[in-house]
C-alpha cells in the first residue's frame, strides 16, 4: 500500500533533474506543490528552490545547501542522493506520478477528517457534507490551505503583480468588466473573491442593471454563473435578448416583431447558444446547497469568472436562529465562497423602506435590510437610483388624493423612454467611493453609459488618513495575491 501513496526515487528524480537543468523549474513551479513531496527533507528543498527562484538566485547545489543551512534543515545525505540520481528527460511522466500519489495522500486523509467530524464531533450531516466537499474542491484543484506567506513570497508576487500592471499600459480594468465604462474607472472591475452587494428598492431596476453586465461578459466568452431565487430562467433570457437585439420586452414576450426584428433575434439566439452562462433557478436554496452546487459547477467549468445571486433575502437560512443571524451567516459565506473560488461573487439586495419618508431618497448603507453583518462583508456595494420612480409614484399619489376629494387632476408627469440613473459606490474597501451616472431605456430594461458624462468623485479610503499622509492614494485595487 505505501508503494501506492509515494516513490521516493521519482521525487529524486525530478529534484535531481530541477538541479542540472534549472531553467525547467519555472514551469514545475507551477505544477507541483511542496507537499507534493512525502519526504519532509525532499520538501524543504523543494521549498528552498522556490525560495531561490523568487530571490533570480542560481538553483545549484551551493545556493541549495546555502538556503537549507539558513533553514537549519540541511540534510547532507538526502541532497547527496538527489546529486547522484540520474536526470531525466522525461520530467512530465515524473512528475504526474508525483502529483497522483499525492492526491492520494490527501484523499486518504480527507477519509480519517470525514470519520472525526461524523463520528467524534457528531457534526449535522448537512456541515459534514459542506466540510467534504470544500476539501474535495481544495484537493482536486490543487489549492491546499497553505501555511503563512512570509516576506520574500510576498514581495516577489507583489512585484509580479505590478509588472503585469505595467505591461496593460493605460488599462483601468484589473478585476472583471463591470459592463460600464466610468464604472469601471472608478472600481478597477470586481476583484477577485470580491464579496459584491447591488442594492436597491424595488422597481429600481438591480436585475436589470446586473443582467447588463452579465450580458457584456457573455459576450466577450467569459463564463457566468447565475443563480435566480425570484426569476426563471427563460424571464432571465427573454431580458438578456432584449438587452441584445434592442427589441422592447414587451414585443418578445407576445412574439410581436416585424422581420428584421425576428432576423436580428435569430442571431442573438445563436450566439446565447455559444454562451457560458449557467442558471440555477431553483427558487429555494440555503448557503450549502449554493456552495456546492457553485464548486461543482466552478470544478467543471474553470472558464466561470462570476457569480451572481439574485437575491440575498430570498436565500433560506439554515436552522431556526434569528433571521438577522442566518442573513450574517449568509453573507459571511459568500465571501468566504468567493475569497476560496478566486472570483468576485455578486448578491442583489433589498432595501429598508425606511429610506422613502425621507426627502432625499438616494440610499445608504443604513438602508440594507439586514445591515451589519452585509456592510461588514462586502467588498463593494452599490446603489442602484433611478429619480424618475419615486417622481412617477408621487405623481400618482397626487392624482389618488385628488379624486378621493373630488378634484380635477392634470398630470404634469412626462414619462420618458429614456430615464436619468445613478450608481453609488456605498463602499468600496480598496479604492474610492462616489457615483456614476447611467441612462436608464425602459423599454429594453437596459442601462448605457451617459454620453459625455465625467463623474465626480469623493475619494474615500477606509482605514487611511489622507489628509494627514502626504501621498496620492492609486485608484487601483490590488486583488488577493
Amino acid at each position: 500500500m505505501q508503494d501506492n501513496l509515494y516513490n521516493l526515487a521519482f521525487e529524486r528524480s525530478v529534484l535531481s533533474s530541477i538541479v542540472f537543468e534549472p531553467s525547467q523549474f519555472d514551469e514545475l513551479s507551477v505544477i507541483l506543490k511542496k507537499d507534493d513531496f512525502y519526504l519532509p527533507a525532499h520538501q524543504d528543498i523543494f521549498a528552498a528552490m522556490l525560495t531561490l527562484l523568487q530571490k533570480d538566485q542560481p538553483i545549484d547545489e551551493e545556493f541549495i545547501k546555502k538556503e537549507l543551512m539558513k533553514a537549519k534543515k540541511f540534510d547532507e545525505q538526502v541532497l547527496l542522493e538527489i546529486l547522484s540520481a540520474n536526470p531525466i528527460s522525461n520530467t512530465k511522466a515524473y512528475v504526474d506520478e508525483i502529483k497522483d500519489k499525492s492526491l492520494k495522500r490527501h484523499l486518504l486523509t480527507l477519509t480519517t477528517e470525514i470519520k472525526r467530524v461524523t463520528v467524534e464531533e457528531e457534526l449535522p450531516s448537512a456541515e459534514v457534507v459542506d466540510i467534504v466537499e470544500k476539501k474535495l474542491y481544495e484537493i482536486t484543484q490543487d489549492n491546499q490551505t497553505s501555511d503563512f506567506k512570509d516576506s520574500p513570497k510576498m514581495t516577489f508576487d507583489t512585484m509580479e503583480y505590478i509588472k503585469e500592471m505595467k505591461a496593460r499600459g493605460n488599462s483601468v480594468l484589473v478585476g472583471v468588466d463591470t459592463g460600464f465604462k466610468e464604472l469601471n474607472k472608478m472600481t478597477t472591475g470586481f476583484g477577485k473573491g470580491d464579496l459584491v452587494i447591488i442594492a436597491a428598492r424595488p422597481a429600481m431596476g438591480k436585475t436589470s442593471f446586473i443582467l447588463n453586465t452579465v450580458n457584456s461578459l457573455i459576450l466577450q466568452g467569459k463564463g457566468v454563473a447565475f443563480f435566480s431565487l425570484e426569476m426563471p430562467a427563460e424571464q432571465l433570457m427573454l431580458r438578456l435578448l432584449s438587452i441584445q437585439t434592442s427589441i422592447p420586452l414587451q414585443k418578445l414576450r407576445v412574439g410581436d416583431m416585424n422581420d428584421d426584428q425576428w432576423s436580428n433575434l435569430n442571431g442573438a439566439i445563436d450566439r446565447m447558444n455559444d454562451a457560458k452562462l449557467f442558471v440555477d433557478d431553483q427558487g429555494s436554496l440555503n448557503i450549502n446547497q449554493l456552495r456546492s452546487k457553485l464548486r461543482k459547477l466552478k470544478n467543471q467549468h474553470p472558464e466561470i469568472e462570476i457569480a451572481v445571486i439574485d437575491y440575498l433575502q430570498i436565500m433560506q437560512g439554515i436552522g431556526s436562529q434569528d433571521r438577522h443571524l442566518q442573513v450574517s451567516e449568509i453573507s459571511r459565506g459568500l465571501k468566504m465562497l468567493a475569497r476560496e473560488l478566486e472570483m468576485p461573487i455578486v448578491a442583489l439586495s433589498q432595501l429598508n423602506r425606511g429610506l422613502e419618508s425621507r426627502n432625499d431618497k438616494r440610499p445608504m448603507l443604513s438602508d440594507i435590510r439586514e445591515s451589519g453583518s452585509i456592510e461588514q462583508d462586502a467588498d463593494i456595494i452599490l446603489f442602484v437610483y433611478r429619480d424618475d420612480v419615486y417622481l412617477y409614484k408621487e405623481e400618482k399619489e397626487r392624482e389618488k388624493a385628488a379624486k378621493a376629494e373630488g378634484k380635477e387632476f392634470t398630470s404634469t408627469y412626462v414619462e420618458k423612454e429614456e430615464e436619468d440613473a445613478e450608481i453609488i459606490i456605498g463602499k468600496q474597501r480598496n479604492g474610492p467611493t462616489g457615483h456614476v451616472k447611467l441612462i436608464f431605456q425602459k423599454k429594453l430594461t437596459r442601462f448605457v453609459d451617459a454620453p459625455g458624462y465625467a463623474q465626480g468623485v469623493e475619494t474615500v479610503y477606509e482605514n487611511v488618513d489622507t489628509k494627514s499622509a502626504n501621498i496620492d492614494m492609486p485608484q487601483v485595487e490590488m486583488p488577493s495575491i
